[in-house]
């Protein structure tokens, strides 16, 4: 089989010059199935491996980024006391673009239009490698979670329900 010639990401440009090790994986997109369910699917992996980047407001210090498995739900009471904030939600898909860069289905906690505080949940230490989006839908990072939590500058914490 031919390998695919893949157009890396600037996510996958910002590990390369970090020199953090990582896979660029694709798989197929469906415009109607963007969900990390869906992706553990495509790449044949267990979803428990394929995490979510989901950014919040909170109500005191402003958009932070939340990393979590994918068939998961963050719990925005844990989120918004880890954060530094009283309360906290989910940002609306039309400000996810222009506030990160990365469009739904392609967000990455890499790279962003400007660095966020960033969470990770704490299930990902369970791993030797982890799934994250690249940047794009169709594309995925396989690296090592603790390589992901020091470049991110993440702290990990249980954020699921």
């Amino acid at each position: 089989m031919a390998k695919q010639n893949i157009n890396k990401t600037n996510a996958a440009r910002l590990l390369d010059k970090a020199k953090i090790s990582y896979e660029l994986i694709p798989y197929e997109v469906d415009e109607n199935d963007l969900a990390a369910t869906h992706v553990a699917e495509s790449l044949g992996e267990p979803i428990e491996r394929v995490f979510k980047t989901l950014v919040l407001k909170g109500d005191r210090n402003g958009h932070f980024v939340c990393v979590i498995q994918g068939d998961k739900e963050v719990d925005l009471k844990v989120a918004a006391k880890v954060s530094g904030n009283k309360k906290c939600d989910l940002i609306p898909m039309k400000e996810l673009l222009p506030t990160t860069g990365y469009i739904r289905g392609g967000c990455t906690p890499i790279g962003m239009k400007k660095p966020f505080p960033t969470f990770i949940d704490e299930s990902c230490l369970e791993f030797d490698y982890i799934y994250i989006s690249a940047g794009q839908r169709g594309l995925q990072l396989r690296l090592s979670p603790t390589d992901l939590i020091a470049y991110a500058r993440a702290k990990t914490e249980k954020l699921t329900l």
